[in-house]
């Protein structure tokens, strides 16, 4: 049985951005009833004897939690690596300096784009500034910066100027990551996923960029699943390295796998080392005692584990099949339709749906 190494904590959902890409779930309701600062602090206790060594606090938008600071405290003080994942909106100089004194490791900030108009309007909001004022606040202080830029048709050709603003802002890495498509993001699918020549273009900046800044800033640069030969291994293997807990208390083995047909798995009910070991959720995809062919008899089957699980589902209606992503998958072609559309002229100008605000 493995140990998890990382803990997502989804503190809430609530968000003062309305990003077309957001990944969170479509039905945001059913997650109104969040977990209370101590049944928080008792599933960083259950994590933390389960072996997790990071805790990462996210949402949604978790400075919305007014206990945000005693949750950190907590964790810190069990000996995990905290980090906060926020669009650094309400980061102001006192409540990061509340952060600091709590434990708080490291701080990624979001960013949409590399200037005002662009960057607001993916945002839903006007929030540039902000940022830009609370990824200088994070650096005065003294903590790591890792800056986030969710990639896709909207900004993709502008990555030369991303990484010259994340330069800017003396961050010490940059997360250049394409969109993955769930929640929102799925339904935005054919007004995000970018063409194959502005990849190549983005791939170009971002093998220059990495030599030229090599020793002062990582650039981690995660392609489209679409566009590669063989999926990725999610989340290094189904229940195997990371789990997730969102706002009402479900206990996930990635974050979006609330849209699977199997039994729900909460931290109200039952220990996280009862789930972990033992929960249907956990132990459904574990390992690849559960593939089919072409999986099955694969030899990267413990190499990518026959991909994403929810994407698997999300384009094929069962969760079991092999991810379309790869090559050899029956259902690739589900994939390939989709790239086509995204290089045919006439499917450029598809139209944004924002995220509702849920502040």
């Amino acid at each position: 049985m493995p140990e998890p190494f990382g803990l997502l904590a989804e503190l809430t959902y609530r968000c003062p951005l309305a990003c077309s890409y957001c990944s969170n779930p479509l039905e945001l309701a059913a997650y109104d009833d969040e977990l209370t600062t101590a049944q928080w602090q008792r599933v960083f206790t259950e994590a933390a004897e389960l072996g997790v060594l990071q805790c990462h606090l996210s949402g949604g938008e978790p400075l919305l939690r007014r206990d945000l600071v005693d949750l950190v405290r907590t964790a810190a003080g069990l000996g995990m690596y905290t980090n906060l994942v926020t669009s650094a909106i309400g980061l102001s100089r006192s409540r990061a300096e509340g952060l600091r004194d709590a434990g708080l490791d490291h701080v990624q900030v979001s960013v949409q784009a590399d200037e005002p108009a662009t960057a607001d309007r993916i945002a839903g909001i006007p929030a540039f500034e902000r940022k830009l004022r609370a990824a200088a606040v994070v650096k005065e202080l003294g903590w790591p910066l890792t800056v986030n830029v969710v990639l896709h048709r909207q900004n993709v050709d502008r990555v030369a100027e991303i990484i010259a603003l994340v330069e800017d802002l003396d961050a010490d890495r940059v997360e250049l990551a394409n969109t993955q498509y769930y929640g929102w993001a799925w339904r935005n699918r054919a007004a995000l996923l970018p063409s194959r020549e502005q990849l190549a273009g983005a791939e170009e900046v971002v093998r220059a960029a990495r030599a030229r800044l090599a020793g002062r800033m990582e650039i981690v640069h995660v392609l489209p699943d679409y566009y590669a030969e063989y999926p990725k291994p999610c989340m290094g293997g189904w229940a195997a390295r990371q789990l997730t807990v969102a706002p009402n208390g479900d206990a996930l083995p990635c974050p979006a796998a609330q849209t699977l047909p199997l039994p729900r798995a909460s931290v109200r009910d039952q220990s996280l080392r009862a789930i972990w070991e033992d929960s249907p959720l956990f132990t459904a995809y574990r390992g690849t005692g559960w593939m089919r062919d072409p999986c099955r008899s694969c030899d990267r089957r413990e190499t990518d584990f026959g991909g994403c699980r929810c994407q698997a589902f999300q384009l094929t209606g069962d969760a079991a099949r092999t991810d379309p992503v790869c090559h050899l998958s029956p259902d690739h072609a589900l994939v390939t339709d989709a790239v086509e559309a995204a290089n045919a002229p006439a499917g450029r100008d598809e139209v944004l749906v924002p995220r509702p605000h849920r502040g």
